[in-house]
């Protein structure tokens, strides 16, 4: 039998789709325990079936999906595990989310337009979780679209701290992509003790990911400047960015970003680039065909067991945001 029980027999059960094993497996590492083994597989018209080998009756059940590529299949794959779950008697169903998928769509630009952020979070309270795991939402926001709990944590100390460690802060200039991210990279500055630019940009109306970068505001000429992002999708906007700064002067340029999505031509884009280094977390699967000796990929499976065990502990997640 798999599971953490404590002293009052409340049992802890941790179960993870097929989107992100490896992320899942470190989580229940660090927690002490195994993912219980179930059963999903593929129909041959792409209906997706799961069952689970354990009796979990009156567990406290942890499910664990990362919305990677494909992103239609692993959504629905989740929610399918949690109508499982709520129909096998769980006592509670907490869903882990790494990287929230539709999270851009949080809003309506035009008429007839969805708000498809809001639909995922009706979706799995529909299947019947009780509660939401996830890491740096791209606005938060999206966190009043859910009726119950929401943790949403931050890999900030994550990424900051290694960049702390490898680099001199005093040669050190935080940048911003564009204006939407201001407050992320001010969180940045304040824990790095370091100054602030951003970058202007502006979107074409008429062509997705496409953008034109204008300029740059504040000092970056000579110096090592860390972009910071919440995630890299194709990455037009990082690498346009990237190459404003060094127009500018910039010494050397290394790019985060908590979500590394990298739909093509991201990794052309990449390695196309002068950035020196790439750091992601590994809230997506990084593919190992990259073929990218700068990518840098580090791991927020202790953060997430962390607010796990203190879910499980009726302890307070706040905690780990106190850290930012």
């Amino acid at each position: 039998m798999t599971g953490v029980t404590t002293s009052g027999e409340r049992k802890l059960m941790l179960f993870a789709g097929r989107s992100h094993p490896e992320l899942a497996q470190e989580i229940a590492q660090q927690l002490g325990t195994e993912l219980v083994p179930t059963k999903a597989v593929d129909f041959a018209n792409g209906e997706i079936y799961v069952r689970y080998h354990e009796s979990l009756r009156g567990a406290d059940c942890f499910l664990i999906q990362s919305h990677s590529t494909p992103i239609n299949t692993w959504i629905m794959e989740q929610l399918i595990m949690i109508d499982a779950l709520k129909r096998a008697s769980a006592r509670s169903i907490t869903v882990i989310v790494p990287f929230y998928g539709y999270a851009r769509q949080d809003k309506k630009h035009l008429g007839r337009e969805p708000i498809s952020a809001r639909l995922m979070a009706d979706l799995m309270k529909t299947a019947g979780a009780d509660r939401v795991v996830t890491v740096d939402l791209h606005t938060d926001q999206i966190v009043g679209f859910f009726d119950g709990p929401v943790d949403h944590l931050f890999a900030l100390p994550v990424l900051a701290d290694y960049i702390a460690d490898k680099t001199d802060r005093d040669n050190l200039t935080v940048v911003s992509p564009d204006a939407g991210r201001v407050r992320v990279a001010d969180r940045w500055c304040d824990r790095l003790g370091a100054p602030l630019a951003i970058v202007h940009k502006r979107r074409s109306a008429e062509v997705a990911n496409q953008v034109t970068v204008h300029e740059v505001v504040g000092e970056v000429r000579d110096r090592l400047c860390v972009l910071v992002d919440d995630m890299i999708d194709t990455g037009g906007t990082i690498c346009a960015a990237a190459e404003a700064l060094f127009a500018h002067g910039a010494r050397d340029v290394i790019v985060t970003a908590t979500h590394g999505v990298l739909s093509d031509p991201a990794v052309d884009r990449m390695k196309n680039s002068s950035v020196s280094e790439f750091v992601f977390t590994n809230t997506l699967p990084t593919p190992s065909e990259t073929g990218l000796n700068e990518v840098t990929v580090l791991s927020v499976a202790p953060l997430l067991a962390r607010a796990v065990h203190e879910i499980f502990e009726n302890g307070s997640v706040t905690n780990l945001l106190t850290e930012l």
